[in-house]
């Protein structure tokens, strides 16, 4: 009998989902299922029909616990390298745990975290737009007590999130948070009952499909490239961005529709 792929993609209408599948191992990434997720998350990102993805794992345990430290030396990618290739990872390379340096994917992203995310799960979680956590959830820096470090965007998107302040107690102390104070601290969007984050990410994900893409895609673009910016830097590029999707013949239809008091009809253009 052949083996279950470690990372499973499905399509359904223009929800793009991907599963990490290795619940024997609570769904740990190794140097094969990072490959697997980097062309996912390329997929997703290059597709036009594919508008909204969710991220979640197998089984009832965990969303991810991070990077398989039984097979760690799979998740170098600069193993053996040259220097150069080795500047040219640190500059622009993709990631350890597949495509998590991405920065370019500009539609939803949502996490059903359907058990622990710790570690690298956790840096994943942080890849998403909104985090859907089942109550019985735990999520924390894990890696901290066995010397590894963030490497795949935890330093960076985890204080984005949370604030300064709670990211470096997440990050130095390595404890573990429940669901609730996840949701307390703005690291979960919704705490939801065991089994259900993946129905709720669906139906979340359903509803991000009928609006209009292309003003929400430069509105996540202008907040997530904004962030961090000088005021004035980040509302020229609003503008920039705002006189794109002011383009777009949705936002015709739409005006139109309200008008007529009808249901628009999108054209959903790339």
């Amino acid at each position: 009998m052949a083996e279950s792929p470690k990372v499973i993609t499905e399509v359904d209408g223009h929800l793009f989902t991907i599963r990490i599948n290795r619940p024997a191992v609570r769904n740990c990434v190794d140097g094969e299922a990072a490959e697997l997720l980097g062309r996912a998350w390329v997929r997703f990102r290059d597709d036009p029909e594919l508008w909204v993805a969710i991220l979640t794992g197998t089984g009832e345990e965990a969303f991810c616990a991070g990077a398989d430290l039984g097979a760690i030396e799979t998740l170098d990618p600069t193993r053996g390298a040259r220097p150069s290739q080795i500047r040219r990872f640190v500059h622009s390379g993709e990631g350890f745990m597949g495509q998590t340096r991405m920065v370019d994917a500009f539609k939803p992203i949502v996490a059903a975290i359907n058990g622990d995310a710790l570690a690298g799960g956790l840096e994943l979680a942080c890849m998403a737009d909104l985090r859907i956590v089942e109550e019985h959830a735990r999520l924390g820096v894990a890696c901290r007590r066995f010397g590894v470090p963030l490497c795949d965007g935890g330093t960076q998107r985890l204080p984005r999130i949370v604030g300064m302040g709670r990211a470096m107690d997440l990050i130095l102390t390595g404890r573990f948070i429940d669901a609730r104070e996840a949701h307390f601290m703005g690291l979960a969007n919704d705490v939801v009952p065991k089994g259900g984050a993946l129905e709720v990410a669906r139906a979340l994900a359903a509803r991000l499909c009928e609006v209009p893409q292309t003003a929400m895609r430069t509105d996540k673009q202008a907040a997530v490239t904004g962030f961090g910016r000088p005021l004035e830097e980040g509302l020229r590029l609003e503008a920039g961005l705002a006189l794109w999707a002011l383009n777009d013949p949705d936002l015709i239809e739409g005006a139109r529709a309200f008008k007529a008091r009808r249901a628009p009809r999108y054209q959903q253009g790339d």
